[in-house]
């Protein structure tokens, strides 16, 4: 018997890569809005709103966390490093959820899973912190056993499975991924982490991923965005969420 129906979380992160790319200290830049952008999301059936704020601003600037926490009706997922700045930085706001993933500056997106498992002692004040202040907090891991068991360790609530190399797989390569999620995700249920999956996910890839039964949300961001261009961002969301529907 499959599950209820899962919850999608729209990452808003790329509309504000494109106002960035016309904003500068001294002129302008408030084009496309990013806020706006999440509460067009929201109207077509988006869960929750997705943001992450990167170390170095690439996209979505302090300024859009506030508004974000001022006017949305849903639940703001804060996607960040495990680092002091960022630990402040969420304690101020409190949203909802925060996602604890890894960055490195030089790369153009997430390339995957936090290493849970290495970083253990460093992560463990941080998500104690975020717990204390009544924050959920999510780890992005891959969807493996080692750190699966170091997510287990840290008692966080809930993981969110790397989907990235599932999206660059095909044929029996893509199968041997999918099951290792699958079995990630009920693993997960079993010792009582909700796991979530995101990255990479598209209309042609999302359906076998939305059929895991024990997946409770997806977050996606940048084909929804790119989508839009051509179909608009209401009518790319709720796309999606009729393909993941379709799914369950």
């Amino acid at each position: 018997m499959m599950s209820a129906l899962m919850r999608l979380g729209v990452n808003i992160d790329h509309v504000a890569t494109i106002r960035n790319a016309r904003w500068t200290a001294a002129a302008g830049g408030d084009h496309p809005d990013p806020v706006a952008a999440a509460l067009l999301a929201v109207t077509a059936g988006a869960d929750g709103i997705t943001a992450h704020l990167r170390e170095d601003r690439r996209h979505i600037r302090d300024e859009d966390i506030s508004r974000l926490m001022a006017e949305l009706t849903v639940p703001l997922n804060l996607e960040m490093a495990a680092t002091d700045e960022m630990l402040a930085i969420a304690l101020h706001h409190r949203p909802h959820a925060v996602c604890l993933v890894p960055e490195k500056r030089e790369e153009r997106t997430t390339e995957g899973g936090l290493d849970a498992a290495g970083q253990a002692a460093a992560l463990v004040p941080i998500i104690a912190q975020l717990y204390d202040a009544g924050i959920r907090v999510s780890l992005f891991i891959e969807p493996d056993l080692r750190q699966l068991d170091a997510a287990v360790r840290l008692k966080a609530p809930v993981v969110e499975f790397h989907t990235g190399r599932y999206a660059h797989l095909s044929g029996a390569a893509r199968a041997e991924e999918l099951k290792r999620i699958a079995d990630s995700a009920a693993l997960a249920t079993k010792n009582g982490i909700e796991p979530h999956a995101g990255h990479g996910l598209t209309y042609d890839n999302v359906a076998p991923i939305a059929a895991i039964p024990q997946l409770a949300e997806l977050n996606i961001g940048h084909f929804l965005i790119g989508e839009a261009i051509f179909t608009g961002l209401a009518d790319s969301v709720r796309e999606m969420k009729a393909r993941m529907a379709a799914a369950r």
